[in-house]
């Protein structure tokens, strides 16, 4: 059964926006799918899909980091705490990390939380590709966009992070 397609989400809209084209993926989410899953369902190479992680810095009122990695790769916590000029850093619990964002774990999207000014984190593999895919906001849902409008929109830093 094909997934339902919602209306276009805030992570999609803020594209339009900003004048950045984009392809929407859809994907059915009947269980609840890895990083690899998605990609997989999507037909895309887990390295050209990425997840978005939620960090948090281990310092009182610490705003949280969101990293982005491809979907078959484990962040390297000492290297973006480095990269963030973090001492230390721990990953979000997905209670803590759904709170923070208001978005469900599979649909944290960078591109609906950047009235948060969460400071975004992307491993450095991401300029192998014109295009990545990652999540609209919204489990099931994603966006494949390029990758240079994608840096310029969320502000985001590459680093070797994985």
């Amino acid at each position: 059964m094909p997934a339902l397609r919602p209306a276009k989400t805030l992570a999609m809209r803020v594209l339009e926006g900003h004048g950045v084209p984009y392809t929407p993926l859809y994907y059915d989410v009947e269980d609840h799918l890895s990083a690899t899953e998605v990609a997989a369902a999507v037909g895309l190479p887990a390295e050209q899909t990425f997840k978005t992680l939620v960090v948090l810095p281990d310092r009182p009122h610490g705003r949280p980091i969101l990293a982005l990695i491809p979907a078959d790769c484990q962040l390297d916590l000492k290297k973006l705490a480095a990269a963030a000029g973090e001492k230390k850093v721990q990953m979000a619990p997905q209670r803590e990390a759904e709170r923070l964002t208001g978005l469900e774990k599979g649909g944290i999207s960078p591109l609906a939380l950047l009235d948060k000014g969460f400071p975004v984190y992307i491993d450095e593999t991401v300029v192998l590709f014109d295009e990545i895919e990652i999540s609209a906001g919204k489990v099931g849902v994603g966006v494949l966009a390029p990758v240079e409008g994608l840096l310029r929109v969320l502000k985001a830093k590459t680093a070797d992070i994985v």
